[in-house]
């Protein structure tokens, strides 16, 4: 039986934390939330006093490079030998750095797989729950227990290197980019072609290996067009290649992890070829966000002004 004497804290109310807050709040746990916005703002000093602590705070690409200054701060009002959670995208390797940073408190990460248009459902019925620990002995394990012992069961659950689990989630993120790409480019074809783009994407959705997901050449930023909190068929919002509402793709996620993993895999692996692979996948989102217009702000905080003049980046 999960014990529910547990206090559980959530920094950050952004529409991850506050579904993650509203579903422990849900299934009877005691939360505090600490956040920017009222009524929260008060709430910083009673974090301390809570047993785990999920932590899901901006951690952006920018112009000058991966940016986890706000985690950094946010971590501090952990309290002694508590275990902090971080839910926020961080490079391979910032979940190790931040334990040192602060000895006197657990650090794990535990990547969040919501949808913006489906986030409350996907808080309370998680596919995965994976658990990363910077330091993989029995103390650490016990502490990533526990965390999934006060998560909704999952499917697949999994502790692994805090490493692994932080790559896990970019490696997500990333496939859907490129995926995204590929479909706007076989939408291209098929209109030139005079095939019907509902025919070939049905067709694809049906084989299982290739799925229903990010399949819409034309799509809405975070926008379903469905109830909130129902689950809808992925198709429903991600299989046209049109998003907010444009082509490409955008949201708060794709344009700054994809520009993390392009910088990451350039320093750790230098192959010249994938590098030119990931530049023009880059520059064809560009084009592809630019000329429909879709999240020009998101895609202007990752790379700036220069971006609307050329993709020779």
């Amino acid at each position: 039986m999960i014990k529910k004497n547990k206090k559980i804290g959530f920094i950050g109310q952004g529409w991850i934390g506050k579904n993650y807050a509203d579903d422990f709040e849900t299934r009877g746990y005691s939360v505090v939330r600490y956040g920017l916005e009222e009524p929260h703002i008060n709430n910083g000093d009673k974090i301390k006093e809570c047993d785990i602590v999920f932590i899901a705070v901006p951690t952006p690409t920018t112009t000058k490079g991966f940016d986890d200054s706000i985690l950094r701060s946010a971590i501090k009002k952990v309290g002694i030998k508590k275990t902090a959670v971080i839910k926020s995208t961080i490079l391979p390797g910032t979940t190790e750095k931040i334990q040192e940073e602060n000895p006197d408190i657990y650090v794990l990460h535990s990547p969040e797989f919501l949808t913006e248009a489906t986030a409350a459902y996907d808080a309370a019925h998680p596919n995965r729950n994976i658990i990363g620990v910077p330091i993989d002995n029995e103390e650490y394990r016990i502490k990533a227990e526990e965390v999934l012992s006060v998560l909704p069961q999952a499917k697949y659950a999994k502790i692994c290197k805090s490493e692994e689990a932080e790559l896990i989630k970019y490696a997500g993120n990333n496939w859907f980019y490129f995926k995204v790409i590929y479909i706007n480019m076989l939408y291209d074809l098929s209109q030139k072609m005079g095939c019907r783009w509902e025919v070939i994407r049905d067709a694809m959705a049906g084989d299982p290996r290739i799925g229903s997901s990010h399949m819409n050449p034309v799509h809405e930023s975070g926008k379903s067009g469905g109830e909130a909190g129902r689950k809808l068929p992925f198709y429903e919002f991600h299989l046209e290649p049109v998003h907010k509402t444009g082509r490409g793709a955008g949201g708060h996620c794709f344009i700054k992890d994809f520009a993390a993993f392009h910088k990451l895999y350039e320093e750790m692996v230098g192959d010249e070829r994938g590098i030119k692979l990931l530049d023009s996948m880059r520059d064809k989102n560009i084009d592809l966000l630019v000329n429909s217009g879709k999240d020009l702000d998101l895609l202007k905080g990752v790379y700036g002004e220069e971006v609307f003049s050329s993709t020779e980046l």
